[in-house]
């Protein structure tokens, strides 16, 4: 999906310009010295600019008129304080933003220049981004909102007649952006993006809904589009619209009359009976009215911001833009109970459940409390780590990057799949000796019905262990790295210790009337495990596959039936490297006594329990839905273009310093990946077979390499740890996680090439980071030129003469030179066709294009930049620390500071004595040039900031 940068708005104020704001004193070498009223391209001139101050007009009055029935009845008019949290009661307000406080302070307001008091005050302020609309403001320009009239995307309606389920439409939320992704969905091209920071007009008109994006042309945006209804957009059956969330008012009692009274009371109690808006005795502000469908799949999510670190909060920004906010809900305010009441009566209801299993548990448990008929299925986007369930029904481990338009799709094309779920029922061990129990056992488990695992020994007395330090000592345990640590430091003092190896004589254990007992001691267990799911412990299989001529059958987790089994300290050592436990019994109920106080852990919660008889048996089945493959461009019946039999795909290779750079810049980051060769593959070939193309390809190139193996990347071996990268959306790269790959196509990442992510590429190659002098690449093993600085800086060269790195002509070098120092361009231009090397750097750190700032030659400069890459132009002097835009703007050459920033030069680096190109130029006393640069600073570090992660 498009990701979009927020823009003005129109603020109508008579005849005023809204098409951009005041003019910046920022510098343009090219239009310094322009007449703004003899520029046909200034707004003011333009033939199309009474037509845009109407249309403008039209969009302000449609986001007011078009979206609320009743702005009467919303309440409040004054603007409440930032809150990132949903309002559900009766004073919440129509068309309330979610403000989310952005990373990064910035220039741009919504409110536009004549309103913003950051702009009046001179000051850069921290700023607040909407979740609803993305829009960002300054924290002190909130209440300006007000006066230009702007809301967020509705997400409730008001009642407007009696005729509660009337037919309401939803009308597209327009939104004027300054930067935007995609294509216009009028003329299908590129919003062109306005390099020129005093540039601020509006390039694209976008609704918050449907996400469509047009020009802000008038060829393009039509003036009927305003008034239009509104799709949805490519989630419209996942998404809950507006129309079907009602704010009911309060029913109103006579106190005048008691008869009145009455006849309101029973009234209420009427509406009570219809499930309207008293629940549980209690009112309820709003309701939910669905509009029954077969094609509408609503979604309903829960996430828990406090797994996965700061995954959540992102993880709520993101559903939040692509659905209604109002299906949005943050577990840390109340718990999943009220969402799942205000949606119990939705038809065909699928619920997301952000977190770890811990909050999976916790939301089908409280399904179970309300005895929803049918339970709907619940999805998993799994935070944090572990995640055992999640790796079941094929969500994955955890949740890296994965764009979240994917995910709602595969929560809308996922398998329902039944999930056993088991109940434990603890009773007190009478026949236990008093010199059995310990002074910190517990009576009862920590919960009473697992999903995952139910275990006791060894395993157990280490999560106790752990669990107990983190209570006494939580500053200590801040740390993932350092919880791991302490994890398996405990393991290894329980094993020296022989913590768990007397569990088998102080257990007895039943499954199904077989008594296990003497199996159990014979073989000297130090930990047993009820497993109902195949994968625990962060992955492992401790069931393993169980061969046909075995009595045990395979694992499933809903058969009804739970596995039992034992380990030694041998079988726990070997399951992460793929071993398996003792298969013990498969069976539908277990009678387990205890007969002293031993650790337990109930889905990874511990206790130490006191001597006990603990039933095992079968609750229910939950629905969950199952991740499954999607064919994206599967054919349609009359289509005649079928799956190709065999694939021919090159595969390229990526650094993780140019995907981290880059991955918002999908035509930079192809050129800088390094081409790996050429696999054929079947037209049906999933991302698990295709890893073993691409690994077979490696082999290949290391027989043909055996004794020529050089530094270039293309011939550096593959890490075990590189990945598939989706680049098929239409904003960025996207990873793919590993335990997935059996799950997607190859046709569905790629179209003609294949971009894997190898992580550790950049630690063999640094040569951009560095302030020696750059090696050349060898003749035999030239790429093309790199747009990152995790690959060797090749330029080039239209010939096929090179110069060899082992038999540098120093001679050429000194020619290069001179070419800049004289500024002689076509005998540069020569050389270099020759092969001359362009990422020459001396001694001292020079670069060719330090020498071409010296000398103040445009041309030449300008060609440099269009034959290196662009980690070339960040390269610094080893005396002062300066790059070439450091020169320049120590020079005040201004038309060479704007060629290199146009080429992506950073304004954020420093010298050695801290300071910035704009510190540069401002020491020189050039100060329009210094407030260019610092206002192209200020889009750079905007840029990162709204470049967010997917989460």
């Amino acid at each position: 999906m498009d990701q979009q940068e927020e823009q003005q708005p129109a603020p109508v104020r008579g005849e005023e310009l809204l098409t951009s704001t005041s003019p910046s004193s920022a510098f343009k070498p090219e239009l310094q010295n322009q007449d703004q009223d003899q520029d046909p391209s200034y707004p003011h001139n333009s033939k199309t600019f009474r037509l845009r101050i109407f249309r403008r007009k039209a969009i302000t009055k449609s986001s007011l008129q078009n979206i609320q029935p009743n702005m009467s009845t919303s309440g409040q008019t004054d603007l409440l304080q930032p809150n990132s949290n949903i309002d559900w009661t009766e004073s919440a307000q129509y068309g309330e933003h979610i403000w989310f406080e952005a990373s990064v302070s910035g220039d741009f307001c919504y409110v536009g220049e004549q309103f913003c008091v950051a702009k009046l005050l001179q000051k850069s302020v921290s700023r607040m981004k909407c979740a609803g609309c993305k829009i960002s403001v300054h924290v002190m320009c909130m209440d300006q909102l007000e006066k230009i009239n702007f809301r967020c995307k509705p997400t409730f309606r008001e009642p407007a007649s009696r005729a509660v389920r009337e037919a309401n439409v939803v009308r597209h939320h327009w939104v004027h952006r300054r930067r935007q992704t995609g294509k216009c969905r009028q003329c299908g091209k590129g919003f062109q993006q306005k390099f020129s920071f005093h540039s601020k007009e509006i390039v694209a008109i976008s609704c918050s809904w449907c996400k469509q994006a047009y020009h802000n042309k008038v060829a393009c945006f039509m003036l009927q589009q305003i008034e239009e209804c509104c799709s949805m957009g490519a989630h419209a059956t996942v998404i809950v619209p507006p129309t079907w969330i009602i704010r009911v008012r309060r029913p109103q009692t006579s106190l005048k009359s008691s008869k009145k009274k009455k006849r309101t009371l029973l009234k209420t109690n009427k509406l009570s009976k219809k499930g309207t808006e008293l629940q549980d005795g209690r009112w309820k502000p709003f309701l939910i009215k669905p509009l029954p469908s077969q094609l509408m799949k609503p979604l309903l999510v829960f996430v828990n911001p406090k797994s996965g670190g700061n995954q959540g909060s992102k993880v709520i920004q993101s559903f939040m833009w692509y659905l209604n906010p109002r299906q949005v809900f943050d577990l840390t305010n109340g718990g999943p109970r009220e969402g799942l009441e205000l949606y119990s009566k939705v038809p065909n209801l699928r619920i997301v459940a952000c977190g770890g299993d811990g909050t999976v548990g916790w939301i089908l448990s409280v399904l179970d409390q309300l005895k929803l008929r049918p339970q709907p299925p619940v999805a998993i986007l799994p935070l944090g780590t572990g995640n055992d369930l999640a790796r079941t029904l094929n969500w994955g481990g955890g949740y890296t990057d994965e764009p979240i338009t994917k995910i709602l799709s595969h929560v809308e094309d996922g398998n329902v799949v039944q999930l056993d779920r088991w109940n434990l029922k603890v009773e007190a061990n009478l026949e236990a000796q008093p010199e059995d129990r310990d002074e910190q056992q517990t009576t009862k488990l920590p919960i009473d019905v697992f999903n995952n695992y139910f275990s006791l020994g060894f395993d157990a007395h280490v999560t106790l262990g752990f669990h107990e330090s983190r209570e006494a000592n939580p500053e200590k345990f801040s740390s993932r790295f350092r919880n791991k640590m302490f994890y398996a430091g405990t393991a290894f003092s329980d094993f020296l210790s022989g913590s768990s190896k007397d569990l088998a004589r102080h257990i007895r254990v039943v499954c199904d009337d077989t008594d296990l007992t003497a199996k159990v001691q014979e073989m000297k267990l130090q930990c047993l495990l009820f497993l109902n799911i195949p994968r625990y412990c962060a992955g492992t299989t401790p069931w393993g596959n169980p061969s046909e001529h075995q009595e045990f059958e395979p694992q499933r987790h809903d058969d009804g039936c739970i596995e039992v089994i034992g380990f030694t300290m041998t079988s726990l050592a070997t399951l992460q490297v793929g071993g398996h436990g003792e298969r013990l019994h498969q069976c539908k109920e277990v009678t387990l006594t205890t007969f002293k106080s031993i650790p337990m852990q109930v889905d990874g919660e511990p206790c130490k329990l006191a001597p006990s008889v603990i039933h095992i048996s079968l609750r229910n089945q939950a629905n969950m839905v199952q991740k499954v493959k999607r064919r994206i461009n599967m054919p349609h019946l009359n289509d005649q273009q079928l799956v190709p039999e065999k694939l021919q795909i090159r595969v390229n290779r990526i650094s993780m310093a140019a995907y981290e750079a880059l991955h918002y810049d999908q035509d930079q980051l192809k050129e800088a990946s390094t081409p790996l060769g050429v696999i054929h593959v079947p037209g049906d070939c999933d991302l698990e077979m295709c890893r073993q193309h691409v690994q077979h390809l490696q082999d290949q190139l290391d027989q043909d390499g055996d004794g020529l193996r050089a530094e270039g990347p293309s011939l550096q071996k593959l890490s075990l740890n590189w990945c598939f990268l989706d680049c098929t959306t239409a904003d960025r790269f996207y990873r793919i996680d590993r335990a997935q790959e059996h799950l997607n196509y190859v046709t569905e990442i790629s179209q003609e090439e294949l971009y894997i992510l190898d992580p550790e590429l950049v630690d063999k190659e640094t040569v951009c980071t560095s302030s020696s002098i750059l090696k050349p690449v060898d003749s035999e093993e030239h790429q093309e030129p790199s747009g990152q600085c995790s690959f060797p800086c090749s330029s080039s060269s239209p010939t096929s003469s090179r110069i060899s790195a082992t038999s540098r002509d120093t001679k050429v070098d000194a020619e290069l030179i001179s070419c800049i120092r004289t500024g002689n361009l076509s005998r540069l231009t020569e050389l270099h066709q020759q092969g001359a090397d362009l990422l020459l750097q001396d001694a001292e750190g020079h670069t060719l294009l330090h020498h071409s700032v010296q000398t103040g030659s445009k041309d030449i400069v300008r060609y440099l930049i269009d034959n290196v890459p662009m980690c070339h132009l960040d390269l610094t002097e080893t005396e002062t620390g300066e790059t070439a835009l450091h020169q320049a703007a120590a020079l005040g050459l201004r038309s060479i500071c704007h060629f290199l920033v146009e080429a992506g030069a950073s304004l954020m680096k420093t010298d050695l004595q801290g300071d910035t190109p704009k510190h540069r130029a401002a020491k020189a006393q050039d100060l329009e040039l210094a407030d260019y640069l610092g206002n192209r600073q200020h889009y750079q570090m905007i840029q990162r900031e709204d470049e967010e992660t997917a989460v």
